[in-house]
């Protein structure tokens, strides 16, 4: 079977299963406790995995905070940041979201919007972009957060992330951006870009293990942490953003699994483009007016490709097909619901149903997609 659902997630690295091993096995310890070897080891795994992980997004790292993920990570800083400032802001009850975001931020804002929150669900295009002048029309009504994902999960399109924080650091404002999809295949640093105040990604998606992510929380300045309050009270690990025993095992996972990333990330967007545009051509040439395409071809997270089958329920294409090629119809996190993002960008009910998702990766050969030569 080839797998080409890398939006949902990866195959854990080789090199990653190796740097987890000792891990899980000899090097046990806490690194919140003290002075013994084990909890040492511990602590310095972390901080290494860490300053990796700082490397790969341009930051400090003093401002990577492991999650146990995304999910984690989105509802961590939407829910902190109103619970904090909208006790001492006077714009405590407007925030600005997109109605394309995945779902745990959607989610995150409609439990703030139920405890009476006013949020500002801006529409998108065709291709579930945010329209810039009107977010940055909004911001005279100093939202207390903004949060609009950088590259869509279902269709791939990049929103024009550097441009809108721009705007949110001339304004002093925050801006919160969901870089799931994005790391490892499209470059940036953000050093670059101080208007992102906060940033999410999850390590499944880089070839690490499931369980850990990070929530990037910029500094105001080089002594001065962003307030927010926490998800998870306790032990004030994180510096006091997260308690809980920190996942090391996981931690380093994330870690090693950041550095191949920076490492290859060039090679692998180029073999990542080479992919695509071989696969269209194939099924261009295999069938023709069959096909619909809901990704933009520029401007996209290179090797997410989202596409309609026309007249097939694309449910039966991938259970049909499943012993060969293993694809989806959209966000695992919502498999049970229409795409909420395909129809925010206007498309129609039937043609949702007939949309399917692929997600290549680098470490496949054209030879293998030549399955889809054979569908008919």
């Amino acid at each position: 079977m080839i797998y080409l659902d890398n939006s949902a997630t990866t195959k854990l690295h080789p090199e990653v299963l190796e740097t987890m091993l000792p891990y899980l096995k000899e090097e046990y310890g806490n690194p919140s406790s003290k002075f013994y070897l084990l909890a040492e080891n511990a602590k310095k795994a972390v901080k290494s995995a860490r300053e990796q992980v700082a490397l790969l997004l341009g930051c400090e790292d003093d401002e990577i905070i492991f999650t146990s993920g995304a999910t984690e990570s989105n509802n961590m800083i939407i829910k902190g940041v109103h619970d904090y400032y909208g006790k001492i802001s006077k714009n405590s009850n407007y925030m600005i979201t997109s109605q394309a975001e995945h779902p745990s931020v959607l989610e995150s804002f409609r439990y703030l919007e139920e405890r009476g929150t006013n949020v500002n669900y801006l529409k998108v295009d065709s291709f579930a972009r945010v329209n810039v002048n009107e977010l940055t029309e909004e911001l005279h009504r100093q939202p207390l957060l903004t949060s609009i994902i950088w590259g869509n999960n279902e269709i791939g399109s990049l929103n024009p992330i550097s441009e809108l924080a721009q705007e949110f650091e001339e304004n002093n404002l925050f801006f919160h951006t969901d870089a799931t999809q994005i790391i490892g295949k499209v470059p940036f640093n953000l050093k670059d870009i101080p208007g992102i105040r906060f940033l999410s990604m999850s390590g499944h998606k880089i070839g690490g293990p499931k369980g850990i992510g990070v929530a990037v929380i910029r500094k105001q300045s080089k002594e001065i942490y962003t307030k927010l309050t926490p998800l998870l009270h306790g032990g004030g690990q994180e510096n006091n953003y997260r308690s809980g025993t920190l996942a090391v095992h996981n931690i380093v996972g994330l870690g090693k699994a950041a550095e191949v990333a920076h490492k290859h990330i060039n090679e692998n967007i180029t073999k990542l483009e080479e992919l695509e545009k071989y696969l269209i051509g194939l099924l261009h040439e295999n069938l023709g007016d069959k096909l619909k395409f809901n990704s933009d071809t520029k401007n996209k997270i290179p090797g997410l490709i989202s596409l309609q089958f026309v007249g097939v329920n694309s449910e039966l294409l991938i259970k049909k097909l499943s012993p060969y090629v293993a694809l989806s119809s959209g966000s695992a996190c919502s498999s049970s619901k229409p795409s909420h993002v395909l129809t925010a960008s206007g498309i129609s009910l039937e043609e949702v149903r007939q949309s399917v998702r692929i997600t290549l990766n680098p470490q496949i050969n054209k030879a293998d997609l030549e399955i889809f030569r054979n569908i008919k």
